[in-house]
């Protein structure tokens, strides 16, 4: 059985955070674990509150999976706080692990999901341990620095992310204008290619980011090459954004069971840079 791990923040609507990771794991067959590092109280309209859980705890939660698992992967997801940063990279500095690390830094409804002294922590401590990270335009603009308004600008903010150590950044391209979406990836060797795809527009994209990493993340679990595990993670939230649920009375959650059923009818085309 393939064995991976979240890192991550619980929404109690079921659409991002812990809960998407998990149902993310289970469709695409690997058995996932968790580390909680925050509760919130939120729906669709946006985050009511948030508890933050101690670091010891949070690191007690990782040791404990990890001492009796083989997780072959992990990603983090909100990390709230840098102690909490901190205490998740003193757990991984000894582990042979691959690293998936989605930045989340603010909800679909706009509240806050990362402590702004949390930024450097970041940078500083995880990045450089991590095999990707999944930025969107504004977390990418956080974390390089940069006001990132074009596709060149974005792939500045990639080349200022890899020179922290990173492997591969994906940025991510549904903030940019265009009919298309194009996610651009980038690795630490000099390599490059994009992913294009219909934009769809829609509020129905909360948890998109969570869903898109967690996929990563379970494909790496099964043995893929990191850029087979992206593609066929783009794969899988396309298809997640193309089929809304419909539920909920704003940004409204991905539908996490549409690659089972519609896996044969996504296309994403892969441009070699």
């Amino acid at each position: 059985m393939d064995i991976v791990m979240t890192v991550a923040g619980s929404d109690s609507g079921g659409g991002a955070g812990i809960q998407a990771d998990l149902k993310t794991f289970q469709e695409l067959g690997v058995f996932g674990t968790t580390a909680i590092t925050a509760l919130t109280a939120q729906n669709t309209w946006g985050v009511e509150g948030i508890v933050s859980v101690e670091q010891d705890f949070v690191k007690q939660q990782m040791l404990t999976v990890l001492a009796d698992f083989p997780v072959r992967a992990l990603k983090t997801g909100m990390l709230f706080s840098a102690e909490i940063i901190e205490g998740v990279a003193q757990v991984l500095a000894d582990k042979d692990m691959l690293l998936v690390i989605d930045p989340v830094m603010i909800a679909k409804g706009g509240a806050p999901l990362l402590q702004r002294s949390a930024i450097e922590a970041l940078k500083k401590h995880l990045l450089p341990i991590a095999t990707v990270i999944t930025p969107n335009i504004p977390e990418a603009a956080e974390l390089s620095g940069i006001e990132i308004t074009s596709a060149e600008d974005a792939k500045k903010a990639a080349h200022i992310l890899l020179q922290t150590g990173v492997n591969c950044v994906v940025m991510k391209g549904g903030h940019l204008e265009g009919d298309q979406a194009v996610d651009a990836v980038y690795f630490a060797d000099g390599t490059s290619f994009m992913m294009e795809s219909q934009r769809i527009r829609t509020k129905q994209t909360h948890g998109t980011g969570c869903t898109f990493s967690a996929a990563i993340t379970a494909f790496l679990g099964k043995g893929f090459e990191l850029k087979e595990a992206i593609i066929e993670a783009k794969k899988y939230v396309q298809l997640a954004i193309s089929h809304p649920l419909n539920i909920g009375n704003g940004h409204g959650p991905t539908n996490h069971f549409a690659y089972k059923h519609y896996k044969n009818q996504v296309e994403v085309m892969v441009v070699e840079a």
